[in-house]
């Protein structure tokens, strides 16, 4: 897989001009745009299928919460936004999941469960009614969603390593909270460099104020592929 394809570029940004500019920018150079909660709520479906027909797949991280019907209904509605990929909330539990997977079946979208967010750590754990580590918890899940028949998973490079144990190699990883090497974390608890995440087993990299915000946007994209595939030929060596 070539480098470009692993890197998922976040358009976290209100106004449609800003994120069709990003996109325009970027297309070709990044395998897969995430529009989240942001851009979706600010500017609804049609910023889906606008970034869409600039020819690279879009994720779309909505996170899906609710009761089965009402998920199955939603992500039914994602896969005719035009995106490749949507995202659920394991916590919403078996049956939820099981709607999601349906409906994703139905119209063709990939359908991937987030484990905890990278947010998340121990200590922030303790304030909710949720026992365990953060990489058991997501372990659990991430079998939860496999069973399920989701393609893959949601979760931070931390919890890489037993996810991968648990689930195996074909299972999709899809990896928030990356940080190039010297950048800041942010409101991140769980972050890692693509070198880390990479060597952990992650499939898919989803970084943005790193590459967006940067003094030269380009040049930070450029430099986040070449620390990817130097972590890629790293783990073939």
């Amino acid at each position: 897989m070539k480098a470009s394809e692993r890197v998922c570029l976040a358009l976290d940004f209100p106004s449609r001009g800003e994120i069709l500019a990003v996109a325009d920018r970027f297309s070709g150079r990044a395998g897969w745009f995430k529009i989240g909660l942001e851009a979706f709520v600010s500017q609804g479906p049609a910023i889906v299928r606008e970034v869409a027909s600039r020819g690279t797949r879009v994720f779309l991280d909505l996170k899906l919460h609710d009761i089965p019907a009402t998920v199955e209904r939603a992500v039914a509605a994602a896969g005719r936004s035009g995106a490749a990929m949507v995202n659920v909330h394991t916590l919403g539990g078996r049956a939820m999941l099981e709607a999601a997977r349906r409906a994703a079946s139905d119209h063709s979208i990939g359908l991937v469960g987030v484990t905890l967010l990278t947010s998340l750590d121990a200590p922030a754990l303790a304030d909710l009614p949720v026992a365990g580590h953060p990489e058991g918890i997501a372990r659990r899940l991430a079998l939860l969603a496999k069973d399920c028949g989701l393609a893959g998973v949601v979760c931070a490079a931390t919890d890489l390593p037993i996810v991968r144990a648990a689930c195996g190699p074909g299972f999709l990883t899809v990896v928030p909270g990356i940080r190039p090497s010297g950048s800041h974390a942010g409101d991140q608890k769980r972050v890692a460099t693509p070198l880390e995440a990479i060597r952990a087993g992650a499939d898919l990299l989803v970084v943005g104020r790193a590459v967006t915000a940067a003094s030269d946007p380009d040049r930070a994209l450029d430099d986040l592929l070449l620390e990817i595939e130097s972590a890629r030929a790293s783990t073939e060596d």
